[in-house]
């Protein structure tokens, strides 16, 4: 499946990355209902008709991913009859996601891609025990409609988006597919982005911004922008360590066969 034959509609608020994990195909001949969960990054710029659309979500759930102080600089709006439940997955002061905030401090802070790849394939190793809960909310249909987000809405959500979508059976290159998506999403804000870290280093250089070469700007793409590869590290993870996506779920997430049970009739069409 090509990026370009995902649903358009899955895409609610490109602003906040905000998009519904439903309308993906199954192996198995089902398809993933929408308006039972969805993903985002921040929300607390959103005015006028996007943040009408948030609201007419009816959301009973938020699980917000990031770190406390990520919440203080860009906390939610209110939703009424909506819970948050604050689950900071990111403890450690190292991980690219906090050393991406130091970008326009300090370039030589911004780890390569193989160190992103890194961070995806310990977070099955080594950083479940931060995810538990958050799957075990996110897989009770009690708690939808529900949305899960983090900053940018594309490595910490792109983590839990892509393996709720492959326990329920998607196919991985098209759960690969749709973590992509966020490229599309949100490249006019990656390219500004872009162009302020070339000014950046351009200032650091005593050159041109024009004349900063592409390999300077290697790291920042690589934290930019979703590679394929990144999230396909952590699949391959979970294959290297648990064997299959059942024993993952079952043994690595804590999840038993009832609630998957459960969640699967909530989900699938």
């Amino acid at each position: 499946m090509s990026q370009t034959s995902l649903p358009e509609h899955r895409v609610l608020v490109a602003e906040a990355n905000l998009r519904d994990l439903g309308d993906l195909p199954t192996t198995d001949g089902r398809t993933v209902r929408t308006g039972r969960i969805f993903r985002s990054g921040y929300l607390c710029d959103l005015q006028g008709s996007a943040l009408a659309t948030v609201e007419g979500l009816g959301l009973r759930t938020i699980i917000d991913l990031r770190r406390p102080d990520e919440i203080r600089n860009r906390p939610h709006p209110d939703f009424d009859g909506t819970e948050v439940v604050h689950v900071s997955v990111s403890a450690d002061d190292n991980e690219f996601a906090v050393l991406a905030n130091r970008m326009e401090v300090d370039p030589s802070a911004i780890p390569g891609p193989e160190l992103i790849a890194d961070y995806f394939r310990n977070t099955v190793r080594n950083r479940l025990d931060r995810y538990r809960t958050v799957f075990d909310l996110a897989t009770d249909p009690d708690r939808h409609p529900l949305l899960f987000n983090c900053t940018a809405g594309k490595d910490r959500t792109g983590f839990v988006a892509g393996s709720l979508l492959r326990l329920l059976g998607v196919p991985e290159e098209v759960v690969i597919t749709d973590y992509l998506l966020s490229n599309d999403v949100r490249r006019k804000w990656i390219q500004q982005r872009e162009d302020q870290h070339r000014q950046l280093i351009a200032d650091r250089l005593h050159v041109a911004p024009d004349e900063v070469g592409d390999e300077h700007m290697v790291n920042t793409r690589a934290i930019l922008w979703c590679n394929a590869a990144y999230l396909a590290a952590s699949f391959d993870t979970v294959e290297e360590f648990w064997g299959t996506w059942e024993a993952f779920r079952r043994d690595g997430l804590g999840l038993d066969d009832t609630r998957m049970d459960t969640f699967h009739d909530a989900m699938l069409a």
